[in-house]
């Protein structure tokens, strides 16, 4: 039996895949261990760069309802739903916390908290075919993986509010326009743009990459003063690494 998730290495660059094609990748507590497992692995390894995608025709449904409905009504489940929910959280932390710089790929269908999870990737490549919806409110529960936070940051606050309330069908080119993805393709160009992505990031120096990666989310939070001390003391830090000064000289012989 295939994993429902995987992970693999080329080179740098780390892959992590939703892989339930079939069933259009539900995602239940199972999926969520092997995804946060998924991003533990990829950290420990030192990838410079992961690309994030689904296969099949959809990205995701989402959470298995059919599950996350007995979960809710099963009595004897109640220990194991309020760990499957914790996950949800338990993930974005783990994606937060990746030294390296995550590309996810979106195509087809994905909602809800299998969208909300991926707010917190560094880049957001959709295939043209791509639908967003997050139907929460509709169905009577709430918002998971910090988009409360995250999805204003992104988008301003009255956009964000209008996807939450009203829950409607968002399609790729308005993603693009609004800043919630960063560039759309065609579907059968997706797998070769998240490549051309990370080829790019994981190429740059890895003191530097990571350096950027731990503190430009922490900027968004920090005061002026304090975003001002840590890019000086960013500024020593990778002026003095052994790939500053290789990368540095390099480019003056070239362009003597």
């Amino acid at each position: 039996m295939e994993k429902k998730v995987y992970y693999e290495r080329e080179g740098a660059i780390g892959i992590i895949m939703l892989n339930d094609p079939e069933n259009s990748n539900p995602i239940n507590l199972s999926v969520l261990r092997g995804l946060i497992d998924a991003f533990k692995t990829s950290a420990a390894n030192g990838d410079l760069c992961v690309i994030y995608g689904a296969k099949g025709k959809n990205f995701t449904f989402g959470a298995d309802l059919k599950d996350g409905f007995d979960l809710i009504t099963n009595p004897g489940r109640r220990s194991e739903a309020a760990e499957d929910l914790w996950c949800w959280q338990e993930l974005t932390s783990v994606m937060l916390e990746h030294p390296g710089v995550i590309i996810v790929g979106y195509h087809g269908w994905i909602v809800g908290g299998g969208f909300e999870h991926t707010l917190c990737a560094d880049i957001r490549v959709a295939a043209d075919d791509t639908k967003i919806m997050l139907p929460e409110l509709d169905m009577g529960i709430f918002f998971s993986n910090a988009s409360l936070k995250i999805l204003p940051r992104i988008v301003g606050e009255g956009r964000a509010a209008e996807m939450m309330l009203m829950g409607r069908v968002m399609k790729a080119q308005r993603a693009l326009e609004i800043g919630l993805v960063n560039r759309v393709c065609a579907p059968e160009e997706l797998e070769g743009v998240l490549k051309e992505y990370a080829s790019a990031i994981a190429s740059k120096d890895s003191v530097a990459l990571k350096t950027f990666k731990k503190l430009f989310r922490r900027a968004q939070e920090s005061s002026m003063d304090d975003v001002l001390l840590n890019e000086y003391r960013a500024m020593v830090q990778t002026g003095q690494s052994e790939g500053a000064r290789q990368r540095i000289g390099a480019f003056l012989k070239m362009n003597k």
